[in-house]
């Protein structure tokens, strides 16, 4: 498993997993073609709404390069995906707690994580290996991850 942080901290957040799943899209689309991953996107996991991790106008001219990119999130990202300019059809709905499919090789699930907003980290497993990764919270007291292979916080 690789794992690319393209940006941490309030001026934006952006990691990219196995060069396919990108998790957050807080930085300018100037800094997503730089790094070279834009084409090899399968998906797009959202975390919360601030604007460090969600920056409306990547978000936009992502859909709009790679209109089959799947957007994953919880019903609270939704609406700002959809103001973005991203088609319905292109989201993915998902309830926390729960784990799903998407190809062979990857499975996810969202879990909530406090914070003044609402959010989520996500419990990933990818090619026999497992990661859990959270952002922007107080605790982490209620993840159970054990025996993780990674864990990127």
């Amino acid at each position: 498993m690789t794992y690319d942080i393209l940006a941490t901290g309030s001026s934006g957040n952006a990691v990219v997993i196995n060069g396919e799943i990108l998790i957050d899209c807080g930085v300018p689309m100037k800094k997503l073609r730089e790094s070279g991953y834009i084409k090899s996107l399968n998906l797009v996991l959202l975390t919360h709404a601030h604007g460090d991790h969600f920056n409306a106008a990547t978000v936009r001219a992502l859909h709009r390069e790679r209109p089959a990119l799947r957007w994953v999130c919880c019903k609270w990202m939704a609406p700002h995906l959809l103001e973005a300019g991203v088609d319905k059809r292109s989201i993915i709905l998902i309830k926390p707690g729960r784990w799903y499919q998407c190809g062979f090789c990857i499975q996810f699930k969202a879990e909530i994580i406090p914070h003044d907003v609402q959010n989520c980290g996500y419990h990933l497993k990818l090619d026999y290996e497992t990661i859990f990764y959270a952002t922007d919270t107080s605790t982490l007291d209620h993840i159970e991850a054990k025996d993780y292979d990674l864990y990127l916080i």
